[in-house]
């Protein structure tokens, strides 16, 4: 379940510490790590949590309970594949694939994605962290002839990995203080 090279599941401290934080500001966390209000309560609601893979569960159980209109919510706090947000730290890194890529294989992949984006109505999202731009504009034209419906649940499962990565990197911050 965890999708973190480093992912402990005995981070009790963190957790502790993460689960007695003030509502408001867990919440102003959880929705760092994802943008739907929704996903963030439920993630919150679900608190204490025992170990990491607890919490992980939670995000996997929120994840499948998102209608449409909150994953839409989800994916509009991620950046387009290949055009990560300048400043934003968590963009950069998780698209540091594309950083030095040849600017035809940048054009085509921004081509892709404007397609895609006309086609399903919203942003191209994979789990970009570990990807090439390559691999991630292979995904997408993979992607590209779904139907909506078999987009929506593939997009539910990205972000899915992308909130596992993001809750591990929360909880190894927590435990760093």
């Amino acid at each position: 379940m965890s999708n973190h090279p480093h992912a402990s599941p005995d981070a009790t401290g963190a957790l502790s510490a993460l689960a007695a934080t003030p509502a408001a500001e867990l919440d102003h966390l959880l929705l760092e790590v994802c943008s739907s209000p929704r996903w963030a309560a439920t993630v919150a609601a679900s608190r204490p949590w025992s170990d990491r893979n607890v919490l992980l569960a939670a995000n996997e159980a929120a994840m499948a309970g998102l209608s449409t209109a909150d994953l839409g919510d989800a994916m509009a706090g991620h950046a387009r594949i290949g055009r990560p947000k300048s400043g934003d730290a968590t963009s950069e890194r998780e698209q540091a694939g594309i950083q030095g890529v040849h600017p035809t294989l940048l054009d085509e992949l921004h081509r892709a994605n404007a397609a895609y984006e006309a086609k399903f109505g919203h942003v191209f999202l994979i789990c970009a962290t570990g990807r090439t731009a390559a691999t991630m504009l292979a995904a997408l034209r993979e992607r590209f002839p779904n139907d909506a419906a078999t987009e929506a649940e593939i997009v539910r499962g990205e972000l899915r990995k992308i909130n596992d990565i993001r809750l591990n990197r929360l909880l190894d911050e927590t435990l760093a203080r």
